[in-house]
């Protein structure tokens, strides 16, 4: 598995200056209303930015006085989202996670779970089940496809349609809140990206 998340991971590394500009000013405030309402109970939330890059998404969390943690496989992206951030940032390949027991109230997989190989993934989504506490959410979204997998350049990808990434998820123990496709307003046929909220019983 190595072998195919290791160029993924070595591309972020050399791009991850201009990967930062270009998605500084992505709008996404559309998950992050998704995700956060459907934590359960009082804030602050504890939240895991799952494949947190150069540390957008981290940051703004932070800023609404959650405590937020990133975690990511490139090393400058760790270095770039620790320093710009303040937040504690994880630097580890998502196939080789070490997460805490039931610790998180949430996990925030904004564009980062479709890199995870095929073979890869159930085990990933049982590490991120676990990490979470009871009644946990986790916030996907994922470029969809009809299953196809495979490296588009130098990264690895694997493109799901919705009733895959649905059994996936329920093989995990997620149940299904809701689900959308994006960017909003256009029609489904132009919105590559597939948004899912799901929760952890």
């Amino acid at each position: 598995m190595k072998e195919l998340t290791r160029p993924t991971i070595a591309h972020y590394d050399r791009e991850a200056a201009g990967f930062r500009d270009g998605t500084r000013d992505h709008d996404v405030s559309q998950n992050y209303a998704a995700f956060l309402g459907a934590i359960e109970g009082p804030a602050p939330f504890t939240l895991l930015d799952f494949g947190c890059g150069p540390g957008r998404d981290l940051k703004y969390f932070s800023a609404l006085g959650h405590q937020a943690v990133g975690l990511d496989g490139s090393a400058a992206f760790v270095g770039m989202a620790s320093v710009d951030t303040g937040c504690a940032v994880l630097h580890q390949d998502f196939i080789a996670l070490d997460l805490p027991t039931g610790h998180f109230d949430g996990v925030f997989a904004n564009a980062s779970l479709f890199h995870v190989p095929r073979p890869a993934l159930p085990d990933v989504l049982t590490r991120l089940h676990r990490t979470l506490k009871p009644r946990g959410v986790l916030f996907s979204s994922n470029p969809r496809g009809d299953n196809q997998e495979g490296f588009s350049g130098e990264r690895y990808g694997c493109y799901y349609n919705l009733e895959t990434w649905r059994q996936l998820l329920a093989s995990a123990g997620f149940t299904e809140l809701h689900h959308y496709y994006r960017p909003p307003g256009l029609p489904c046929a132009q919105q590559p990206w597939l948004a899912s909220v799901w929760r952890k019983l």
